[in-house]
């Protein structure tokens, strides 16, 4: 493995470490019974799908970073693959919790829109890299 790629899986499995806060802290606004989480259905939503979200996608990363140094592609399309592949895990569940950080909003704000950027960059990442490998 690259040493490029071997620094996108140490980046990203720090994350990991922001994902277990994150699932920590859901916990214990279940646990403790925490008023703006509990009795708000679109706050416990987006936040449990922004965890969700992190998790998946930075698991997803790990697992296709070895194929990124097998790709037919120069070296700054293969930052470049990289750099989508760490963008998404962080863009989209951002988006997830702070488009409803206040306990009492009961609609996404514009940051929600961080969701979509994070998408954008999960489906470039995977098409660069699928098609490079074809």
């Amino acid at each position: 493995m690259s040493s490029a790629t071997l620094t996108t899986a140490g980046i990203l499995l720090i994350t990991v470490v922001a994902v277990a806060y994150g699932g920590l802290t859901l916990l214990m606004h279940l646990a403790r019974r925490k008023a703006g989480y509990l009795d708000n259905p679109v706050r416990r939503g987006l936040w449990t799908a922004g965890h969700a979200h992190a998790g998946v996608l930075v698991l997803f990363a790990l697992v296709v970073l070895p194929y990124v140094d097998h790709a037919d592609a120069s070296d700054g399309v293969r930052t470049l693959i990289r750099s989508l592949f760490v963008a998404a895990p962080v863009l989209m569940p951002l988006g997830f919790f702070l488009s409803v950080v206040r306990p009492r909003d009961t609609r996404p704000n514009k940051l929600i829109w961080l969701t979509v950027a994070g998408g954008a960059c999960l489906v470039v990442g995977a098409l660069l890299l699928g098609v490079s490998l074809l």
